[in-house]
């Protein structure tokens, strides 16, 4: 066998765009020559995924999936290009099988490695290039992350997927015993504790005491500074402030949220209303929200410029 040098591999690389990995391989399978390499990562699907690496993934799904028995969950969020692709019965296949993947994975490196669930002999990192070259756009597993009830802990992880999978929500809740987990009650208010995460996206802890001390202490600073205390007398000025930043607090509360199915309780009232009814305390203990393509810098480019620059990398 032919030795494969660095600089073949770099070659490789420039002319197909694909991974080195799949550029050693490729080369090691084709005794070193470079076009039957090149010709190996085409028929493989690997070339042509690996062109479109570099266009910005701002499109795609936010879906979840939910172990059967309730005790494990995942939110996952995989980007694409296009809308176009997103509604693609492929590509969303693709997403509901990941999530369900993830649910031994630690981090999108360890989900990418493992073999994918429905073709055992590819690992997922190269199921998504063959997807790749199979939808025509960059594919990329964005994050994820799992909830698990520890062992010994009862109660439920539920999820909710809002506008046609852009917003997903996963949360946790627990509760003192296995019938208390089980009682529908229970379970319609982990379903309507998720809703509300999806309905308020400013809400990003459970409760006030969550909230760390220093940004407490930060919006005090900033509020103390406003124009519209300078001329208020010290005592008068803290009264004000403090219960500005208890607002300010609140609104970034789950259990201080209106309950969207009935404004005149709060989701706390909802809780302690279902806690009475199943005889036992239970608690939302954490939740988790994507939107989709949030903190993606998207590339603005006309149809006209998106042709001409296909066209000119033919």
């Amino acid at each position: 066998m032919a030795e494969i040098s660095a600089k073949l591999v770099q070659e490789l690389r420039q002319k197909t765009g694909a991974g080195m990995m799949d550029c050693k391989k490729a080369l090691k399978e084709n005794d070193g020559d470079i076009e039957k390499a090149i010709e190996w990562l085409r028929q493989k699907g690997i070339a042509s995924a690996g062109k479109k690496s570099d266009r910005i993934a701002a499109e795609g799904l936010v879906d979840t999936y939910i172990q059967p028995g309730g005790r494990v969950g995942v939110l996952i969020e995989v980007n694409c290009q296009t809308d176009f692709v997103a509604r693609n019965e492929a590509f969303k296949a693709l997403v509901k099988n990941l999530a369900q993947q993830a649910t031994t994975a630690d981090s999108v490196e360890s989900l990418l490695a493992q073999p994918y669930i429905e073709e055992t002999s590819v690992s997922v990192d190269q199921f998504i290039k063959q997807t790749i070259a199979q939808l025509g756009e960059n594919i990329q597993v964005r994050r994820f992350i799992n909830f698990a009830l520890p062992e010994g802990q009862q109660g439920v992880v539920d999820s909710y997927i809002h506008t046609g999978g852009r917003v997903g929500v996963l949360v946790e809740l627990n509760a003192q015993t296995e019938t208390a987990a089980q009682n529908e009650e229970f379970q319609t208010l982990a379903k309507n504790a998720a809703m509300q995460v999806a309905a308020c996206p400013n809400v990003e802890y459970v409760s006030v005491d969550q909230i760390p001390a220093e940004f407490a202490q930060k919006e005090t600073e900033i509020e103390m500074g406003r124009d519209d205390l300078g001329n208020k007398p010290q005592n008068i000025k803290e009264k004000i402030v403090q219960g500005r930043i208890e607002k300010r607090l609140k609104e970034l509360t789950l259990l201080d949220q209106p309950f969207i199915r009935d404004q005149s309780i709060s989701v706390e009232d909802l809780v302690k209303q279902v806690k009475t009814k199943v005889g036992e305390d239970i608690k939302v203990n954490r939740f988790v929200r994507y939107i989709l393509g949030e903190g993606i810098e998207k590339q603005e480019i006309s149809f006209a410029e998106e042709v001409a620059a296909q066209m000119g990398s033919k």
